[in-house]
């Protein structure tokens, strides 16, 4: 592995050395590629154009991201800002120099990457979303009409592969993960993605299910991480890295340890669950005024409005099981006000309008 990881550290420094003019665009579309953009952005815009869509993506982004845990406790793999001062792969020669950033400190381990992932699933999922809305009735479409959906599905894929090598190439420019790390995760979230396309079961299920999802993620997570612990093996061997290598300690945050991306997409997840299976989204979403376009872009409006103000809500640090259980509440109260609160609160707005015109 020493020779890949310093072929990838080549690809690093000339990245660095050769377009450190895009810094401040690279970094933009590093956060871009953030699995929670997936949502406070693109889970708000999709669910209120199709319900199956948003519910998908969550689905995706939880199961995606939870496997991109699991892939990184088996894999073990290292990050580059802390790999280029420890190894002996250089002998007596001065180690490769990296330029670190604010967004650089990743605490987990690198392999997958979960921005490559996270950002391959989520974008996978919306591009044959978008193909599956627009494609013709095959049996009526002329020919002019196939042209053009043959021509918007080229441009769709050519935005698809744009999107995800920039992030790809972010990440790697930034010196927090490998160059075959940000491939792994490009092409498992893609098999996660097209893996949903074949479970129509996720669009109907009831609370139960989703409960009895959470358990078994959960569960399945502590039982590893005991076995690694058992082995000898410490799953958090990454952070102690981390701490003592990134250039800046206030780089390194406890939101990017395995677990807190973990307790973040359970509580995202059960959120979910708790709101589709409610009488505020059956009510709302459901009702007469689901189907009205004014409904839904007040939806889109007042919850990527109510979302924005999430970012404000800093959670406390000092003690670990005090953020774990309250990054968790946040988690689950974006889809409930996604899905079920804000719907619900426009319906009754609507409502009142047209009793007062009546």
């Amino acid at each position: 592995m020493d020779l890949v990881y310093s072929s990838g550290v080549l690809v690093i420094q000339h990245l660095q050395s050769n377009y450190r003019e895009y810094h401040d665009f690279l970094n933009f579309v590093s956060a871009v590629g953030d699995p929670r953009n997936i949502f406070s952005l693109y889970f708000p815009l999709w669910f209120h154009l199709s319900h199956n869509v948003g519910t998908k993506m969550i689905w995706v982004a939880v199961i995606g991201d939870w496997l991109n845990l699991i892939f990184k406790w088996i894999l073990s793999g290292q990050r580059p800002y802390w790999w280029v001062q420890e190894t002996d792969f250089y002998h007596n020669a001065s180690h490769p120099h990296l330029e670190q950033f604010h967004i650089t400190c990743e605490t987990g381990p690198g392999s997958p990457s979960g921005h490559a992932m996270g950002s391959s699933c989520v974008w996978y999922v919306m591009i044959t979303s978008a193909l599956n809305f627009t494609r013709p009735c095959s049996a009526v479409a002329s020919v002019q009409s196939l042209q053009s959906f043959r021509l918007f599905r080229s441009c769709l894929w050519m935005a698809f592969w744009i999107i995800q090598i920039s992030v790809c190439i972010s990440r790697v420019f930034i010196a927090t993960h490998f160059p075959h790390q940000v491939i792994l995760g490009l092409f498992a979230g893609m098999l996660v993605a097209e893996a949903f396309n074949h479970i129509p079961s996720v669009y109907n299920a009831s609370f139960k299910v989703y409960l009895q999802i959470n358990v078994f993620l959960l569960s399945f997570a502590i039982c590893f991480y005991l076995l690694l612990t058992s082995i000898n093996v410490d799953p958090f061997w990454s952070l102690a890295k981390a701490k003592r290598w990134c250039a800046n300690p206030d780089w390194v945050h406890l939101d990017t340890t395995p677990f807190a991306g973990l307790v973040r997409n359970l509580g995202a997840l059960f959120g979910l669950g708790l709101a589709l299976n409610s009488q505020l989204f059956i009510q709302s979403c459901k009702g007469k005024n689901g189907s009205k376009t004014r409904f839904k872009l007040m939806c889109v409006t007042a919850t990527l409005t109510s979302l924005q103000m999430y970012n404000f809500i800093k959670m406390p640090t000092h003690t670990e099981l005090l953020f774990y259980v309250l990054s968790f509440c946040k988690s689950a109260s974006v889809p409930l006000c996604v899905v079920a609160v804000i719907p619900y609160c426009v319906h009754l707005l609507i409502g009142d309008e047209e009793r007062k015109l009546v």
